[in-house]
């Protein structure tokens, strides 16, 4: 069984656009349905609204705002007819909290794509926080590198496993994308206390007719380094693991994983919580 309901976080940079192309493959050949949301917030640098404010700033304001989404459905509107999809392609507009708006519509979609480099790429007003969506949304969340191309039968997977929650959600999240490449193999990195020996993960994933191995790394610098490296030099099509089991104040302080790995893997990552 694969994914039948994509959600594509879509505000108009090129790393949307490549994670809507994929999306879109992923779609064709699964029969699937794709939805492409541009969520965005109000880009004030003061209350517009105010009583202070003139009307004509305030229309100035406005106007401004439309014109910037006004763009960027119709950048989607010329890559519609390229997509193949017909009537199984929807663009939305949602105005809110741009995460909140995400994670709020992912919760009914299969999984949610987006670009590797869309915060950075993007105004401020339609940004987005993966590691944040993918805490709120409980749904998985499919990162895709700007210039990558999708392959519907990708050679390898890598599952990075720590005997976490993430983790087992992750790879259970994955399944179905797991089950199309010829190989996978799980990792772990450095020496792991696991709840349960690492065969029981070979075993389960067995069952569900995935053939894979295990292979211990090594830290090479950090747990980030040692992942990315071995990302590098084995080239997989999919890196599967889970998000912060910390909290996100502890991530961002001291320096999580995470988000070093969804910044600079060379391919496709998928990320649960």
């Amino acid at each position: 069984m694969s994914f039948k309901n994509f959600l594509v976080a879509y505000n108009g940079t090129d790393s949307a656009v490549a994670a809507l192309r994929c999306a879109a493959s992923m779609a064709q050949n699964n029969d699937a349905h794709v939805t492409a949301v541009l969520a965005h917030s109000t880009h004030e640098v003061v209350n517009s609204r105010a009583a202070w404010v003139p009307r004509e700033a305030t229309k100035i304001t406005d106007d401004a705002n439309a014109g910037s989404i006004n763009e960027i459905e119709a950048g989607f509107e010329k890559l519609r007819g390229t997509l193949g999809l017909a009537d199984r392609l929807q663009f939305k507009r949602v105005p809110g909290r741009v995460d909140y708006v995400l994670s709020e519509c992912a919760q009914v979609h299969d999984v949610l794509v987006v670009g590797q480099d869309q915060s950075r790429e993007a105004d401020p007003h339609i940004s987005i926080n993966k590691d944040r969506i993918a805490l709120m949304s409980g749904r998985p969340i499919l990162v895709i590198p700007k210039d990558y191309t999708f392959n519907s039968r990708p050679r390898s997977a890598v599952v990075a496993w720590d005997g976490g929650r993430a983790a087992a959600r992750a790879m259970s999240d994955a399944m179905k994308l797991l089950a199309k490449h010829e190989s996978v193999t799980v990792i772990t990195v450095g020496d792991l206390e696991l709840a349960r020996p690492i065969e029981e993960v070979i075993g389960h994933l067995a069952l569900h007719r995935i053939k894979a191995t295990h292979e211990a790394l090594k830290v090479k610098g950090s747990v980030a380094q040692t992942v990315l490296d071995y990302c590098g030099t084995n080239s997989p099509g999919l890196l599967v693991m889970g998000a912060y089991e910390h909290s996100k104040f502890q991530q961002n302080f001291f320096g999580g994983v995470t988000s070093r790995v969804l910044v600079e893997s060379p391919g496709p990552v998928l990320l649960s919580h």
